[in-house]
């Protein structure tokens, strides 16, 4: 992660939690206390974000805080030392709840990420992550998906076509509503990759003749899956196509094994149970 590019946002995250200052530690912790943290692993999984203490330390004013981190994407077992910190006790304390919740959720969707890449192995299909972020996380959250071994889709609106029933209804008295709408949007911005959403076969078949980059089949089951790919082998197309909707780990293989080229999968990102870590803060 960029973690330069993130500091307005921690710095954000830290004034939700200290508000007017930590009255606790100012009542009971001289300022020049000094403080060892280690940060533990209590659940097997796939780590990110453990690098995130440095900048939040040097945010809360701690000059040259010591820190030694586990790598995004690093898997660890149960008791494993995540992070090592040496730095200002107070600056410790204010820092490590912002510090955990934000670890502990990148680390959850990263584990989870390893499992659909895992089950996913030995087929060409890759699992991509949604725009079904909490709203401020999706660069953190997006990390956590790559250092799951997971890919990401389209960063907002703004970064790809994504043609969807919304999209088209306007244009569904004209003779051919999705050619018109590719047409449209090549011409608005020439060069962006194009999706387009559709729901069964017949819908495949017409949005296969508009030539997009990638077609997303909305929930399919397996048998209209393999008729899709299909088609789309048939017609020797160069395009990708996407299953989305329903994926589960326990039928991800089955989706997969149907030819499709990406699995979009929203729970990566909105229903992650966080990894559970602890931070045990010492005296120096």
């Amino acid at each position: 992660m960029e973690l330069d590019l993130l500091k307005e946002d921690l710095r954000r995250f830290l004034a939700e939690d200290l508000g007017s200052g930590d009255i606790t530690s100012a009542a009971l912790i001289p300022p020049e206390a000094r403080g060892r943290a280690r940060v533990i692993a209590k659940q097997p999984g796939v780590i990110c974000g453990a690098g995130l203490l440095v900048p939040l330390l040097e945010i809360l004013g701690d000059v040259a805080p010591q820190v030694e981190a586990a790598a995004d994407g690093q898997p660890v077992a149960v008791g494993t030392e995540v992070a090592r910190a040496r730095g200002g006790y107070r600056q410790l304390l204010a820092a490590e709840r912002t510090y955990l919740n934000l670890a502990q959720r990148l680390s959850g969707i990263a584990t989870l990420t390893r499992r659909f890449a895992d089950a996913l192995a030995g087929t060409k299909a890759r699992v991509l992550d949604t725009r079904k972020t909490n709203p401020g996380l999706r660069a953190l959250d997006r990390a956590a998906v790559r250092a799951g071994g997971g890919f990401n889709h389209r960063f907002g609106l703004y970064d790809e076509f994504l043609i969807k029933e919304n999209h088209l209804a306007p244009l569904r008295h004209l003779p051919d509503a999705v050619g018109e709408a590719v047409a449209r949007a090549r011409r608005h911005q020439p060069g962006k990759r194009l999706t387009i959403e559709v729901r069964d076969l017949e819908e495949c078949a017409r949005a296969l003749a508009a030539s997009p980059d990638c077609i997303l089949l909305d929930n399919m089951g397996l048998e209209d899956l393999r008729r899709c790919v299909a088609l789309r082998n048939r017609r020797a197309s160069p395009c990708e196509l996407e299953a989305s909707g329903g994926i589960t780990l326990a039928n991800a293989a089955a989706v997969a094994a149907t030819g499709v080229e990406r699995l979009s999968v929203g729970a990566l990102t909105h229903s992650a149970p966080a990894l559970d870590l602890s931070m045990l803060i010492e005296p120096e």
